[in-house]
């Protein structure tokens, strides 16, 4: 490889090189003087083209002779910097074993150059704490208790007035985590419902490839509980038909009843509905009345058998003539659900809920309300998940179940919180609420998912078919725990008399000085590879998600005209008073004088997730710059020296493409924002 070929090989790894350093590099690589690079001297070139200043200076400061870091000094640098406390020791002698790439070295227990990399560049040394990486929180809590992975209108997966539905909304769903998935259901030709975007001109495809998809893919990513939310704008006919497809399809999947036959006091958790599909909708009952009515229906069959087996002749009598006692029809506190005579006006058919009636008279015009068409069978398989309107937060005290759950647009939502933020969270934590986008938003984009978050909305339903910031946030969230779609929300958001408002918090939640200094980056990608002339200039926005005051953002200034290893060096100061409910994300961008900046990588991380180093930043020498996005949550930082490794507007990995920076939290506010 010629000189000439080696400034072209610069330019498409993205990086502007001055062209004297450049050929000195090239020159000492050339040891054969032939004016070429032949195998192995084009890898010392490369060599020497990636080599991390930056990282040999923190490596030179911890050891003694500059070749190599003992056991000690290896242990001092985790505790010092990476703030590993006590498991030092034992820590540093499994990442010797795991990174140091000689045998020798493995042997005398002494980590090199190469392998102190290794280490920083791996998972143990990625911003996000590996400890919250697997399930770590309780799952044995009620599901009003955690935040769930939701989707809206999953059956799309373009806009919402001419877009496809297709079964494929519903596996790209499941498989990103999300655990409750929404079913729009209508009359369709030859009594098989369909699935679509009603009143729009959305495809249709049937109901019961949606229950087979469900069923199939349902705990492939997750085995913890799915809920399908049921809206139902079926006749009664084509109800029978969905409940006879759940019933079939999902088989043992199904929960149809109280976990333990008894009535609960409180929702049941995720870990005791593994492995189960639970229906969201509307019923027609309370759950109490349909406990009552199954146990008086199985002391009748218990009855009835024990007479049978008395009077053989009983039980020929029975099998010759039907059956038509119904322990309901006999008692007169309970609701009776009665069919509209054949001579009622238009709408024919209609279900109605009334009370009984003490003398015989017309059905035709009840004094009750009539509610829309319900079938029995179909209100049977909501159990836990019983959707009821929202009047007002004094309303669902006095007249609301804990198992029955109210949707609210993110409009509404918004409104409550401001109006009523400490309510909402009170309701919030002994009532599951959903909210969905609203409905001017034809084009499937995306609301803030955090500040519901903030009240302890548990559902916050999203179009996850369209990738951006809000999703990056949403992603961000539930990368923790496993992925498995539910997320433990704080202690003060599952506290029935939580002081708490979202709107204006104050302690006793303990505020946080969060330094992030951002040193490098390595190996971005460019935003528009159309462009081939064109090499990044890449900048770093760190951005914060939380309650109102702590929500902010700064910026490094951006390197010119080098992707491939730019070095910024600058500190970021964030004040943040609910680190509990805070995310971080990182986005890099490609800066640009004319126009608005490029997005090139970004990943958000939990506060709670992040890992935090030591107080003191060693400003390190020059070197060069990195591009991309990062979003975290909050509340498991890695303390110390990490590398964040960024991913694309879609959510997927842009290896090698990363940013390495220092994380440092202090308790209490210090100075100010820089």
């Amino acid at each position: 490889m010629s000189f000439h070929e080696v400034q072209r090989l610069l330019h498409l790894m993205n990086v502007e090189m001055d062209q004297e350093y450049a050929f000195q590099l090239f020159q000492a690589a050339d040891t054969s003087e032939s004016g070429t690079l032949e195998g192995e001297e084009f890898v010392e070139f490369y060599k020497a083209l990636t080599k991390r200043t930056e990282v040999y200076e923190l490596f030179e400061n911890f050891s003694a002779d500059g070749q190599k870091l003992t056991l000690l000094e290896f242990v001092d640098f985790l505790q010092e910097e990476q703030k590993e406390g006590e498991r030092a020791s034992d820590l540093a002698l499994d990442l010797i074993d795991r990174y140091e790439p000689s045998d020798s070295g493995k042997l005398r227990h002494v980590l090199s150059m190469d392998g102190f990399l290794s280490y920083l560049c791996s998972k143990d040394g990625d911003i996000f704490n590996p400890t919250c990486l697997p399930i770590y929180q309780d799952m044995t809590q009620p599901l009003n208790h955690y935040y769930i992975n939701s989707s809206h209108n999953t059956y799309l997966v373009g806009d919402q007035l001419c877009g496809q539905s297709s079964v494929e909304g519903y596996i790209r769903a499941l498989k990103r985590g999300c655990r409750c998935v929404e079913v729009d259901i209508w009359d369709g030709p030859s009594g098989e419902p369909i699935v679509y975007h009603g009143h729009t001109l959305t495809s249709r495809i049937p109901f019961k490839d949606v229950v087979a998809t469900v069923a199939q893919y349902a705990f492939q990513t997750s085995d913890y509980p799915v809920i399908l939310s049921l809206e139902n704008h079926c006749s009664w006919e084509q109800q029978q038909v969905m409940a006879c497809h759940l019933t079939e399809i999902l088989g043992e999947q199904l929960l149809s009843t109280t976990l333990d036959g008894l009535l609960p006091t409180q929702l049941p958790s995720p870990e005791e509905l593994r492995g189960k599909i639970l229906v969201k909708g509307k019923k027609l009952r309370t759950l109490e009345e349909d406990l009552e009515e199954e146990e008086e229906e199985e002391e009748l069959e218990s009855e009835l058998e024990r007479e049978q087996e008395a009077d053989p002749e009983l039980e020929a009598q029975l099998e010759a003539e039907p059956q038509e006692l119904s322990p309901r029809s006999k008692d007169k506190k309970k609701e009776k659900v009665v069919m509209c005579p054949l001579f009622c006006p238009p709408v024919c058919c209609e279900v109605v809920v009334q009370a009984p009636i003490s003398k015989p008279g017309p059905l035709l015009f009840p004094k009750q309300r009539s509610k829309p068409i319900l079938c029995p069978s179909l209100s049977a398989l909501v159990v836990y998940l019983k959707s009821v309107s929202f009047h007002s937060f004094t309303h669902s005290r006095e007249h609301y179940r804990f198992y029955e759950t109210s949707s609210f647009s993110e409009t509404k939502a918004r409104s409550l919180i401001k109006e009523a933020g400490n309510e909402f969270v009170q309701h919030n934590a002994w009532q599951l609420s959903r909210v969905y986008p609203s409905g001017l938003r034809t084009d499937s984009s995306n609301y803030n998912p955090q500040e519901l978050w903030n009240a302890g909305c548990q559902m916050v339903a999203m179009n996850v078919q369209t990738a951006g910031l809000e999703m990056d946030i949403y992603d961000g969230l539930f990368r923790q725990n496993g992925a498995c779609g539910y997320v433990l929300k704080p202690d003060f958001l599952r506290d029935v008399q939580s002081s708490f408002h979202p709107e204006r918090p104050i302690s006793p939640f303990k505020a946080q000085t969060l330094l992030i200094q951002v040193i490098s980056g390595q190996q971005l990608p460019k935003d528009n590879m159309s462009k081939e002339r064109s090499i990044v200039d890449p900048l770093v926005r760190v951005e914060i998600f939380g309650v109102h005051p702590d929500t902010t953002r700064q910026e490094t200034s951006y390197v010119e005209n080098n992707g491939f290893n730019p070095y910024w060096g600058q500190t970021l100061s964030f004040r943040v008073l609910v680190p509990e409910l805070a995310l971080l994300r990182f986005v890099v961008k490609d800066y640009n004088r004319k126009s608005r900046n490029e997005f090139i990588g970004q990943y958000t991380v939990p506060w709670t997730c992040m890992q935090q180093g030591g107080p003191v930043l060693r400003p390190l020498a020059n070197a060069t710059r990195a591009l991309a996005v990062l979003l975290m949550p909050s509340s498991c930082p890695s303390p110390g020296y990490r590398h964040i490794h960024l991913l694309s507007k879609d959510g997927i990995s842009l290896h090698p493409a990363s940013i390495f920076v220092h994380i440092s939290i202090r308790e209490g506010l210090e100075g100010d924002e820089s």
